[in-house]
């Protein structure tokens, strides 16, 4: 089971491993983006961790909200709605409960996802960070070390891909031959949760 602790721990592991990735997610983003996406989570993230040690919410979905809302309200661009809905999403599915199982962890990181894709109008082939979130949840049930390694190959395999969401989507063939940055970053939020649960 796991406690408020556990999700601050993954936020934390998630905005350290945003700041040290930064730069590439911005070397991603620059041929096909605005050239900030690195910057924006890093700002976003940044503001989390600091949110969150001021205010300690006793609950796993307390966490994921304000983690969420946080988000919405600092990073600017298409990141911060997105991955604010994503954490929020997950956090309201998971109620108020003290503790929850890897099994409604994955239940509510579906819910999150399914917004996520909602808001953006995205599936899976369309080169976003859907193409690495919806491996990802299909893995949980195989252990939070699978996801990470689906999350992972999710996002390698937007390289060939034609953009059809968001700005890459404007450079049509042109967005081919480029890793989606988006996909990259939800694969570090993938790893973060793999790594906060010591897997």
């Amino acid at each position: 089971m796991f406690d408020a602790d556990f999700f601050r721990r993954w936020m934390t592991a998630t905005a350290t491993s945003v700041d040290r990735e930064a730069e590439r997610l911005t070397a991603l983003d620059s041929p096909i983006g605005d050239a900030d996406h690195g910057s924006n989570l890093r700002r976003g993230f940044t503001a989390v961790t600091a949110t969150l040690e001021k205010e300690a919410p006793d609950t796993p979905g307390g966490v994921l909200t304000l983690a969420g809302r946080q988000l919405i309200s600092t990073v600017g661009g298409a990141s911060g709605p997105l991955y604010g809905t994503l954490l929020r999403r997950t956090g309201k599915a998971l109620g108020d409960a003290a503790e929850v199982s890897a099994e409604q962890l994955a239940e509510a990181l579906r819910a999150g996802m399914e917004a996520v894709m909602t808001l953006g109008g995205a599936a899976p082939g369309d080169k976003t960070m859907i193409d690495a979130l919806v491996p990802a949840v299909d893995a949980l049930g195989s252990g939070f070390a699978a996801a990470r390694t689906a999350a992972e190959q999710g996002a390698l395999a937007t390289t060939p891909l034609q953009a059809r969401k968001g700005r890459a989507s404007y450079l049509g063939e042109r967005s081919i031959g480029h890793q989606d940055p988006g996909a990259t970053s939800a694969a570090l939020l993938i790893a973060a949760l793999a790594e906060a649960a010591g897997e």
